[in-house]
């Protein structure tokens, strides 16, 4: 019943109070979007792209739960699809496909101590989420359960029943694949201590590093302790040893704990609807800088005061593009979208300005802000573009993280994770990153030392190489060929084409006309994987031959496949956005490359849940007279794949990519190309987008994109022309100096001719 309600009143029960024309972008935020069908969102409290978020935890404990992190790959603290909470996870990821963070679980009960969580979690009701807020009511306790966030300090609140009550605090489970805690007893109302977290997708292991936290509560308790689970032991240890496998509890014991299962306990004595409200600070420096932010951004524990504060973050962000026209359903995906895009990357400084090295134990300060969670492979296609588009300083500052990174460890980051590198994912992603910002005229940041970073991962052999393990192939063939049965080397080497080819016009712009043209040649090697036989790009064996038997369809579904990751030969084949020209002349041109991108769709083998091939609908733009075909197809796929449901989300958000995409298709641009600064021209979803420009960096204060509709059509969802500032462009493209320096885009739309 709970999972029905919330479904019913996602849209407006949280602001019933509001009517249509007093809804304010975040109004429409649904947080439940992405929740299940592997989106791996989550419904917790956060500020716009700060480190803390306070987040439901229902993945463990109970066999109700459908979803359990224990028993199979689960990579989110949440899915909408569980109905167990065992507690408040601090500091997590959204949208991500591997396990990691979501720890400090923090909870309340009632009635004897229980301190297994098994047993003291709770099913819950009326389940509510909003932009730095989230709330339900556990069952088991009739508690009410509420948490907010300033940037670095989560703030949750419980309102009790009268009777004896507990808050617990558990630092041995979460979602880290690392174990070990220690907890430290500061005062009746204070405690301390440190986690470890990381091994991000396993494939880094000594990619780890200690969350600090300070926890205080608004009242002094009754009794506290800890716990700790005691081995197991043997059958005789257990006659002399009665805690053997079980949880000990120490009521006397005030000094530090700590092992791989420990926790600390609060019991309090509550009037009727008592609430006690808990603040947690965190820092990835020190104890001292977790109790420095708790003082500095929340010193008293307000926290209708905070929520307030957070909701207004959202909405000042969240209101650089305003949109009319269109339903309530589709301004929920599209500000939801925002919303998911605005989470990560994000800060890592402490309120000093302290932060972690990259790979190292130094700590550094900024002056600015230190951006973290680089999920480039996903996020170099389009969340930088939007980031450079509505927020041009947030995204100056990430490149100069990125490049500071660079200075601290010698490599540009990959997937980076609070200054630890996984490794995770494909090709040399922060040079599409950054020489895309660059082409739209963000150059203040260190260009010598980004150039530097930039030859080094292009040109330094294999073996010594931490982005690309495979240049030695690369370089001398100019493809990659399959030397493991299972090493992506088509994927790595279509990564590697796109980056050289950003690099080649990083260079000539920097009047380094030799390296322009070694890396503009290299980008072109995609043509040495194309297969006349199949019509598709095919595995390259040593000898030079290709790979045999052949098919082009192994791989869907994210089987193991010879060549690709996480994807088909059909998912790569057009994934080169940087030569389409090249790979239309190649395919027998213009009318048998729109046949055969066609087929894709006709066969079912577009993926929208994987980056490759999310740009596959907008390539119909680049063939005269089949532009309708990017635009009918972008209209059902936003219609499919993007809705106002839990499973609203086709597939892992990867720190905000598909929802990206979304939010520009919907506005009606795409960055097809990373470091080509232009967009192509989609229908728009709304009648009116109005994108709010920072005069800082562009011409134009706002420019205001219209959809112009005959009166008397039905469905005009095609562009007969669009027109900026009264003068009609020639093609379906836009540039980015066109876009910004622009007052007013008017698409001319009509029906299909029948």
């Amino acid at each position: 019943m709970r999972k029905l309600t919330s479904i019913l009143l996602f849209s407006f029960l949280a602001y019933s109070g509001f009517s249509y024309a007093q809804k304010q972008p975040v109004d429409y935020v649904n947080p439940f979007i992405g929740t299940t069908n592997y989106g791996t969102t989550n419904p917790g409290a956060v500020c716009p792209q700060s480190f803390m978020s306070v987040t439901p935890f229902n993945v463990m404990g109970s066999d109700l739960n459908k979803r359990d992190k224990d028993t199979g790959w689960w990579s989110t603290p949440y899915s909408f699809a569980n109905s167990y909470f065992t507690g408040f996870a601090h500091v997590n990821l959204s949208g991500v496909g591997c396990p990691d963070m979501s720890s400090l679980l923090l909870t309340a009960t009632t009635g004897e101590l229980d301190v297994d969580y098994h047993n003291y979690g709770s099913e819950y009701k009326e389940e509510t989420a909003s932009p730095g807020y989230y709330s339900n009511i556990l069952t088991k306790y009739n508690i009410k359960a509420e948490a907010s966030a300033t940037p670095r300090v989560g703030i949750s609140r419980f309102t009790f029943p009268k009777g004896q009550s507990h808050i617990l605090l558990n630092l041995g489970e979460g979602l880290t694949n690392e174990s070990g805690g220690m907890l430290r007893k500061v005062n009746d109302r204070e405690i301390e201590g440190t986690k470890l977290l990381g091994t991000f997708c396993y494939t880094a292991n000594q990619a780890v590093f200690p969350i600090y936290f300070v926890m205080r509560l608004s009242k002094a308790p009754k009794t506290t302790g800890y716990w700790k689970l005691q081995r197991p032991g043997l059958a005789w240890e257990k006659d002399w040893n009665a805690d053997a496998g079980k949880y000990k509890l120490y009521t006397k014991y005030e000094k530090e704990i700590a092992g791989d299962d420990v926790g600390a306990y609060f019991t309090f004595d509550t009037e009727e609807n008592e609430a006690i409200t808990v603040q947690m600070g965190v820092s990835f420096v020190s104890i001292a800088n977790a109790r420095e932010n708790l003082n500095k951004e929340q010193p008293k524990p307000d926290f209708d005061g905070i929520h307030a504060a957070a909701r207004k973050q959202w909405n000042d962000d969240l209101s650089r593009i305003l949109v009319e026209g269109g339903t309530d359903e589709q301004k929920t995906v599209f500000y939801t979208g925002l919303y998911h895009a605005l989470i990560h990357p994000n800060i890592l400084q402490d309120v000093n300005g302290q932060y972690p090295a990259m790979e190292s134990s130094e700590i550094k300060t900024t002056k600015e802000n230190r951006y973290t969670v680089f999920s480039l492979w996903d996020t170099y296609r389009n969340v930088h573009q939007l980031m450079t588009l509505i927020y041009p300083d947030r995204q100056l500052q990430m490149m100069h993280s990125m490049i500071d990174m660079y200075k601290e460890h010698g490599w540009m980051p990959k997937w980076e994770l609070y200054s630890r590198e996984s490794y995770t994912m494909e090709g040399d992603p922060s040079i599409p990153v950054i020489v895309d910002a660059y082409m739209k005229g963000l150059r203040d940041f260190d260009i010598e030392t980004a150039y530097e970073a930039f030859y080094k991962s292009a040109t330094t052999p294999g073996a010594e190489n931490m982005l690309r393990p495979d240049n030695d192939d690369y370089m001398k063939y100019g493809y990659v060929p399959l030397r493991g049965k299972f090493d992506n080397s088509v994927s790595h080497a279509l990564e590697y084409y796109i980056a050289d080819w950003n690099l080649a016009r990083f260079a000539e712009a920097l009047g380094k006309k030799e390296d322009a043209k070694l890396f503009h040649d290299r980008s072109l090697g995609y043509k040495h994987y194309y297969d006349k036989e199949y019509g598709t790009f095919r595995p390259i064996l040593p000898d030079g031959t290709f790979l045999t038997p052949f098919d082009p369809l192994l791989g869907a579904n994210f089987e193991p496949n010879p060549g690709f990751h996480e994807g088909n030969a059909w998912n790569y084949t057009f994934a080169v956005p940087h030569d389409i020209p090249g790979l239309m002349k190649l395919m027998g041109g213009p009318k048998k490359f729109t046949e055969k991108l066609q087929s894709v769709f006709d066969n079912g083998y577009f993926d929208p849940t994987n980056e490759p091939d999310i740009i596959y609908p907008h390539l119909f733009s680049d063939v005269k007279g089949e532009e309708w075909r990017t635009q009918k197809i972008i209209k059902e796929v936003l219609a499919k794949h993007f809705t106002n449901t839990p499973g609203g989300l086709p597939g892992n958000d990867d720190t905000g990519t598909l929802s990206t995409w979304a939010v520009f298709n919907m506005m009606g641009i795409y960055p097809v190309c990373p470091g080509r600064p232009d967009y192509t021209l989609v229908t728009p979803t709304f009648d009116k987008v109005t994108i709010k420009l920072d005069p800082k960096f562009y011409k134009s204060g706002q420019v205001v994109i219209e959809k112009v509709k005959p009166m008397d059509a039905a469905n005009p969802d095609y562009i007969s022309s669009v027109r900026v500032d009264g003068k009609e462009l020639k093609n379906y493209r836009i540039t980015h100096e066109e876009l910004t320096g622009a007052k007013e885009i008017k698409y001319l739309v009509k029906p299909m001719a029948k």
